[in-house]
């Protein structure tokens, strides 16, 4: 049960029952489509006529369209209805280490444009390249009057409501602004978050072929550093100062490697891509630095060269990659004592090497998890070719359509 918050609330209004319904109707048309009203109406177990005027207001809304009909013995022909995505179009921006990723996309996620270019530090100079780059792209693209957002992720600490980038160490940002001056500079609205947290709001929002079967997961995303979002009864956990979730800076060692956060001992510090090539490359974990990061993205050899050198029957990539396996065990393990989640998906290059890791994943976390339920807890590996960061940016701008109406 959720307690009403007496200094946090919204009084119900005449209208409340009607958008809650609105919202009911529209998320079962995104999860059925295309779906008659017939159909919608037995689904939420209401008259046709209450649908009918449902469905009329999000026509009106243009959220969604009526499309074919469909053929039935006898009586009126149905008309199947759609959610309105193709029209209705976000950038999505993931901000790296070494490359920053921009996408048009429609709002189901469907890449239309997709430009990589190296990363720029300076804010100054990144918000004025990354503005003059979006107003490139809508322009060849026709798309400036259907964008309805920007949406930016990065590998640190967000203030999702400021938009102030709190820490991210490996961009060597700390208490900066990018949303305002993006958002100035092109006239667009800007939402910024953690790279992982957009992850699962795209999880649970932008799934196209098979909807999320649970309310309550992590997601935990392996690149340049390691982020973890958490959802809890449908709801993504952002912590009283928008911190929540940052499990990739819990120790596993005090006296362990130095992490790029200045702390010791994290389990990013173990099982990053920079963690892993100094695991193969016999380099020393202690001297990782935001320097090393990025010589280490001008270089050729990286994570997927790795994997493909294992593949290739190099017992020392093979011991590199079951090395970083063995402390993403550890760590998943502290995410299931301390959140319980139904299922935890992965994500990052390192997963592609899944099938020679998970053994000593799984071994490893029996080790550390308090219960044998517990140690079965689903480990469910998600596509490296989805871009799942930028459908997260993307969903930043697309999910507060679906989104449950606040009201209390």
């Amino acid at each position: 049960m959720r307690k009403i918050n007496p200094q946090d609330f919204h009084i119900a209004t005449r209208t409340t029952s009607r958008e809650i319904n609105r919202r009911i109707a529209l998320n079962l048309i995104r999860e059925h489509q295309p779906i008659s009203r017939a159909d919608l109406a037995r689904r939420m177990d209401v008259t046709r006529g209450v649908v009918s005027v449902l469905v009329q207001e999000l026509i009106e809304q243009e959220l969604i369209y009526e499309g074919a009909t469909g053929e039935i013995a006898r009586g009126r022909k149905p008309t199947f209805l759609h959610i309105r995505t193709r029209d209705r179009l976000a950038i999505a921006v993931d901000v790296r280490f070494s490359k920053t990723y921009l996408m048009l996309c429609d709002f189901s996620g469907r890449q239309l444009a997709l430009e990589i270019y190296d990363t720029v530090f300076s804010i100054p100079a990144f918000v004025k390249d990354l503005a003059a780059r979006i107003r490139r792209m809508l322009k060849t693209h026709g798309a400036r009057s259907n964008c309805e957002g920007i949406g930016v992720v990065v590998p640190g600490m967000v203030d999702h409501r400021t938009g102030r980038i709190l820490n991210a160490p490996t961009l060597g940002w700390r208490e900066v602004d990018i949303r305002d001056g993006l958002a100035a500079a092109t006239a667009l609205p800007v939402q910024v978050e953690n790279s992982a947290r957009a992850c699962s709001l795209a999880h649970l929002w932008l799934e196209r072929e098979e909807a999320p079967a649970t309310q309550n997961f992590a997601y935990v995303s392996v690149s340049d550093g390691v982020g973890v979002g958490v959802v809890l009864n449908g709801e993504l956990i952002r912590g009283h100062n928008h911190i929540a979730g940052e499990f990739g800076h819990m120790p596993l060692s005090l006296d362990g490697p130095r992490c790029l956060c200045g702390r010791t001992g994290c389990w990013e510090a173990y099982t990053s891509n920079l963690a892993t090539l100094a695991h193969y490359l016999g380099h020393n974990l202690s001297k990782l630095n935001p320097n090393s990061l990025r010589d280490a993205g001008k270089e050729s050899f990286t994570v997927l060269d790795l994997v493909a050198r294992a593949r290739g029957g190099d017992a020392k990539a093979i011991v590199a990659i079951q090395s970083t396996a063995r402390f993403l065990g550890l760590g998943l393990a502290i995410i299931i004592n301390v959140v319980n989640p139904d299922i935890i998906y992965l994500a990052g290059e390192i997963t592609t090497a899944w099938d020679l890791m998970e053994s000593n994943v799984r071994e490893a976390l029996r080790e550390r998890v308090l219960t044998e339920a517990a140690a079965s807890t689903p480990l469910r590996v998600t596509s490296t070719q989805e871009y799942p960061r930028l459908r997260g940016a993307a969903a930043l701008i697309a999910a507060p359509t679906f989104a449950a109406p606040r009201v209390a």
